[in-house]
């Protein structure tokens, strides 16, 4: 079975959302080995400047990299990055699979992204849309899509 770690910088404190989550993570139970990492983001001034944040960032990036699973084929996301369809998706993760890769890790960082660094480092840069979303919300809709990918690959429904 594949492990698939989701990596968000920030936690859901919200009932409504910790509940839409553990859904998601109850059904893919079913097809992989989930584990949700959640990680603290480091802490800004209110008017940050772009040396602070480049430093937060790298910080994030060196707590990310501690954190990853070993060896993993690594998303990451941000808006830059390349959209894909539901059935996109799906093929992209059966052929990690297939490919002999076991460990897969999706990244969601903090409210300014991601480092260069982690960015350059992943092996896919996945956006869901050129809209913006709260990262909580983003993190549900990322879980969402992974199940639908998951259903999608063994002739489900789901995805219709």
């Amino acid at each position: 079975m594949i492990n698939v770690q989701l990596i968000v910088l920030g936690k859901l404190r919200e009932k409504y959302m910790k509940e839409f989550s553990g859904e998601y993570e109850k059904r893919l139970s079913g097809f992989c080995r989930l584990t949700v990492t959640e990680l603290e983001p480091v802490r800004l001034s209110d008017r940050p400047s772009e040396s602070e944040i480049q430093n937060a960032l790298k910080k994030e990036a060196d707590l990310i990299k501690s954190k990853m699973l070993a060896k993993p084929y690594v998303f990451a996301m941000c808006v830059e990055g390349k959209e894909l369809s539901s059935e996109e998706l799906s093929q992209k993760i059966q052929n990690i699979g297939v490919s002999g890769q076991n460990n897969i890790v999706f990244i969601i960082g903090s409210s300014f992204g991601l480092s260069e660094e982690i960015k350059r480092d992943s092996d896919f840069r996945l956006s869901m849309s050129p809209m913006t979303f709260p990262h909580k919300l983003a993190r549900i809709m990322l879980l969402e899509q992974i199940y639908r990918a998951f259903s999608i690959s063994l002739g489900g429904k789901y995805h219709k």
